[in-house]
Formats: C-alpha cells, sequence, structure tokens
C-alpha cells in the first residue's frame, strides 16, 4: 500500500515563503548553519551554507520541481543562523548539531561527510600518509578532517608534491619505478616526513610553497593539453585548503564547553559535548547575568558568540523567530 504525504495547504506555504523572505534580508552574507522550526517549535531541519543570505533566500522561490522543499517551506514558522568563520567550520557546525539530533527532514545522523584523521608514516618500511576513521594512539595525527574524499585529494596532493611514499627500503617494483622516474629515495625520507608535516600543522611557508608547486606542475599540465591532470590537481589545492581551514567546534578537549553571547536581553547559548559544539539555544536574560556568562566563555569563541547573540537578537526583534527557553530535542 503507498502513502501519501498530505495535501500542502497554499496558506501555510505562502506564509513560510513569506516569513523566509523577510528572513533572508536579515542574514549575513557569510558562510553558516541555519535551521527552521515548525509551528511546536520543534526544529525540522538544519542545514548549511556558503552563502546564508542566498541560500535561505532560495527557499522563497516557486521550488515547483523540488516537492520536498515545498513540505519544509509550509511548515516554517521560524528561521534562526548562526555565522560561523568559514566553510570548514559551518560543515562542523552542521554536522555535529545532526549528531547530536537529527531533525525531521534531515535524512543522516551527522549528514554524510565521513570525519578522518591524517597520519604521516616515516618509517624506513612503508612511509606515507594514511587516513583512518580513529584517531591513533600515536605518531604525527592531524584532524580531524570533515570529508574523507576531501582528505584523499589533499593526501593526494602532498604526496605529488613530497613522494614520501616513494622513499621506502621495501616498495613494490612498480613504486621503485616511479620513484627512480622521479629521481628519489630512501634518502629524502626525512625531508620529505618534514614538508609534509609543516603543511599539516598549517606553517605558512611550507603552506606556501606546496601552493606554489601544485600551481606550477598544474599549469604544466594545462600547457600540455593534459586537462583532466591540471583538473586533478585544481581539486587537490582547493583540498588541502579544506583540510586547513580553521575550525572552532571541533576537537575542544573531552571537557563540555559552553559558551554565551548576549545582546539586547537575548541570550545566545552554545553547548559542547566531548570536544563537539552540539547544542545552540537561546532565551531572554538580564543584562547583568547576561555580561557575567559571556565574560565566562572560552576567549577565542567570545566574538563569535556576541557575533551571533546580535543575529538572533535582529530575528527576534523583526518576528522571524521567538525568544524564551528552547527546550533540547530528544535524541532519536
Amino acid at each position: 500500500m503507498t502513502h501519501r504525504s498530505p495535501a500542502l495547504s497554499p496558506d501555510a506555504a505562502r506564509a513560510g515563503a513569506a516569513l523566509v523572505e523577510r528572513a533572508w534580508r536579515l542574514l549575513p552574507d557569510a558562510p553558516g548553519v541555519y535551521r527552521f522550526r515548525d509551528p511546536r517549535r520543534r526544529v525540522m531541519y538544519t542545514g548549511r551554507a556558503t552563502d546564508l543570505r542566498s541560500r535561505v533566500r532560495s527557499y522563497a522561490g516557486p521550488l515547483r520541481d523540488r516537492p520536498h522543499l515545498r513540505r519544509i517551506v509550509a511548515q516554517i514558522a521560524e528561521v534562526e543562523a548562526l555565522e560561523c568563520a568559514g566553510v570548514h567550520e559551518t560543515a562542523w557546525l552542521e554536522r555535529n548539531l545532526l549528531e547530536r539530533s537529527l531533525s525531521r527532514f534531515n535524512r543522516v545522523r551527522g549528514g554524510a561527510e565521513q570525519p578522518v584523521w591524517l597520519v604521516v608514516g616515516s618509517g624506513p618500511e612503508s612511509p606515507g600518509v594514511s587516513l583512518l576513521v580513529e584517531r591513533p594512539a600515536s605518531g604525527q595525527v592531524f584532524g580531524p578532517v570533515l570529508g574523507s574524499e576531501k582528505a584523499r585529494a589533499a593526501r593526494s596532493g602532498l604526496l605529488r608534491a613530497y613522494p614520501l611514499h616513494l622513499t621506502g627500503i621495501a616498495m613494490s617494483r612498480e613504486q621503485r619505478s616511479l620513484a627512480a622516474a622521479r629521481g628519489v629515495g630512501p634518502d629524502d625520507l626525512a625531508r620529505f616526513a618534514s614538508c609534509v608535516g609543516d603543511v599539516l600543522r598549517g606553517d605558512p611557508p611550507a603552506l606556501s610553497l606546496l601552493e606554489a608547486t601544485l600551481t606550477s606542475r598544474r599549469d604544466r599540465m594545462s600547457a600540455r593539453l593534459a586537462y583532466e591532470a591540471a583538473a586533478a590537481i585544481t581539486e587537490e589545492l582547493a583540498a588541502v585548503r579544506w583540510v586547513l581551514a580553521p575550525q572552532r567546534v571541533t576537537g575542544r578537549g573531552e571537557h563540555e564547553t559552553t559558551v554565551h553571547g548576549t545582546a539586547s536581553g537575548l541570550l545566545l547559548r552554545l553547548t559542547g559535548h566531548a570536544g563537539a559544539i552540539d547544542e545552540w539555544r537561546t532565551t531572554t536574560v538580564d543584562r547583568p547575568r547576561g555580561e557575567r556568562l559571556a565574560a565566562a566563555s572560552p576567549p577565542d569563541l567570545r566574538e563569535w558568540a556576541a557575533t551571533n547573540a546580535g543575529l538572533a537578537a535582529r530575528l527576534v526583534a523583526a518576528g522571524i523567530t521567538r525568544s524564551g527557553r528552547v527546550p533540547t530535542p530528544a535524541i532519536r
């Protein structure tokens, strides 16, 4: 037996679209996470955007060929948003929120991207860069990185510039042939391992050198009309930048993190568990208490919290969302 979705109310759809139309005008053209609440204040969808204003604005369009989005818009009663420092931080925050509580219209807990760790191996037998889904107890470990595909592309770029995997003493016949063609060997192991480690630690000169090396090779490939190889290097460059992009919402240690920002009588509270900021709520607050809580927040997150408290206050003042304590949804 086929189950049909209930018919959408034209009035509800128009009301949702009108709310979105008012909301996007107040949002920054910056990366961030947004979420929609239904009339019962339940979070029904959490999403991320490279440009919050543009992304949320898209829900106000006709949506004729996207019935699943029309169902969402017809139930929107509130719009909330958090501005982030960049797309990497945005992706992590969305993942953390969905890992903590899967919204009704989101399909996968935590999202589709798999966190991984990059491990630089410098042992003489089989040096290289490995991808692991769990952090190892020892070694040169970097991460976590969100997105195994991006991590693989970054590893490919690193090894293109610094072929650490071709410097071992137990290589296959194919690897020995490649090493000979590139003029590398065991004597290069320590140098390559150091260069890869410097890049993954975010050392600016090391990153600049890597980007210059890969850009030069990409341009040579383009000049030879090897466009597929040039496109692969372009993807590797983007992946390296993704891996090294700053983010403040994951990997904050094992203790609980509590962050507060306040603006216009509104208190924004972000809570992290096991090193990941994964809860987000607002409530009204008197000014002295709000300022005390904000001052007690981690120093590296105070400005971020204050910025987003101001955004939340603007949305409340415009009637886009409501103030007051928001209950934490049950984890399903």
